[in-house]
Parts: structure tokens; sequence; C-alpha cells
């Protein structure tokens, strides 16, 4: 059992586009998160497909990243949805979980790209390998609010 917190929510119009950061974000099973790339079919990798519906990333990943290669990257920069602490996310891969009122299941990690580095810098791809994130499917719809308790 674990239970931690979402930090912030980040969504992006557009494939490219920066993130936003919102207080909130309305999630749709089968769609994603209202307003971001991946909900208008607007993303980088566009193909519908439940393991684009919703990712998360530990914010305790990107703050390893900056001590341990030196790299400083917003919340937002990291290009996933829902930024977390104190969740083991890696652990969650086929796994349901609860992010506030949502429900969602673990698909896959979200290991760091080529496309990924290119908008932020070239040493993501080794600074996160295994810890970039996850990928996961939105079962229950509702609204995720930064704050949200995430539970198991």
């Amino acid at each position: 059992m674990f239970q931690g917190v979402v930090v912030s929510i980040n969504i992006a119009s557009a494939a490219e586009a920066a993130m936003i950061s919102v207080a909130e974000a309305h999630a749709v099973p089968g769609k994603g998160l209202e307003g971001d790339r991946y909900f208008n079919q607007a993303g980088a990798f566009s193909n519908p497909q439940p393991d684009r519906e919703l990712t998360l990333i530990e914010v305790e990943a990107i703050d390893a990243l900056k001590h341990e290669a030196g790299i400083e990257l917003t919340p937002g920069a990291a290009r996933r949805n829902v930024v977390t602490r104190g969740v083991p996310l890696n652990q969650l891969v086929e796994r349901e979980f609860q992010v506030g009122e949502v429900r969602v299941l673990g698909l896959r990690l979200c290991e760091p790209c080529a496309h990924l580095a290119r908008l932020s810098h070239e040493a993501v791809l080794p600074g996160l390998v295994h810890r970039g994130g996850l990928r996961a499917q939105i079962l229950t719809e509702g609204v995720i609010r930064a704050g949200d308790v995430i539970r198991d």
C-alpha cells in the first residue's frame, strides 16, 4: 500500500507546444485529459491508444536528475501529465490505482525518448532510464486536481 500526492498537472495543446501547468483537468476514458494534445489527437505520437491517455512521473526522479546529472527540469519540461510525490510508479505496471477521483490502470513504463531529449536536454535519455514515469489508461471519468491523493 502507498499513498502519494499529485504535485502538478501539465498539458500541451499540440505536439512540441510548451506544457502548461493547470490546477485541474477532466480525465476521459479513451481520450485522455481535456485540453491535452493526445486528447485532441494533436500529439507527436497521436495514434489513439490507451497508453497515450495519461502519463505520470515522480518528482523524486526529476530531483534526482538535477542532483546526479546537473539537469534542472521543471515538472512540465518532463512532458508528463501528472507529477507525483511518494508514488512508486514502476511498481504500478499492470495495476489499478486511484488518482483523486479517477481510477487508472498502469500499462507500461514511460521511458525517455529522443523526442523528449530534443525538447529538453540530451542527458535526459540516460538520466531517466527506468524512472521516466508511467503510461496509464483512464478507467473512470472524473477530475484530477493538484493536491489530490494517489493510492492503490
